[in-house]
């Protein structure tokens, strides 16, 4: 289950950005999963809760997964269009296309921090 080894890496990125001082107050961490990243959001929440249960810290950190959709680029047209049913055509003028612009992201979106007391 490549999950688990996910979110020690994200937890890596987020230990190496911010300060142990600034991540004892994390409060959240939002991810944007495209279709494609070959990544099962329920499994990576299952993976979350046993890794800081494991861990014995980040327990009080909730995870948020936003899925991307797959959208295309079309090069006969110029436009972009999402991908339904895993059809890669363009939904302007029907050709097919492969050049995929969204859907193969695994992005630590945005984290979340308890507010300081003064």
């Amino acid at each position: 289950m490549h999950e688990v080894s996910l979110v020690r890496s994200i937890f890596q990125t987020l230990e190496e950005e911010f300060g142990t001082t600034e991540l004892s107050r994390l409060q959240s961490i939002e991810l944007r999963i495209g279709l494609l990243a070959n990544v099962e959001p329920v499994l990576l929440q299952n993976a979350f809760k046993a890794w800081t249960e494991a861990e014995g810290r980040f327990l009080h950190v909730q995870l948020h997964i936003e899925i991307v959709p797959i959208e295309v680029h079309c090069p006969a047209c110029g436009k972009n269009s999402q991908v339904e049913n895993y059809r890669f055509t363009c939904q302007h003028c029907g050709q097919p296309t492969n050049q995929v612009v969204h859907g193969t992201e695994l992005l630590i979106h945005r984290v979340h921090f308890e507010e300081k007391d003064n």
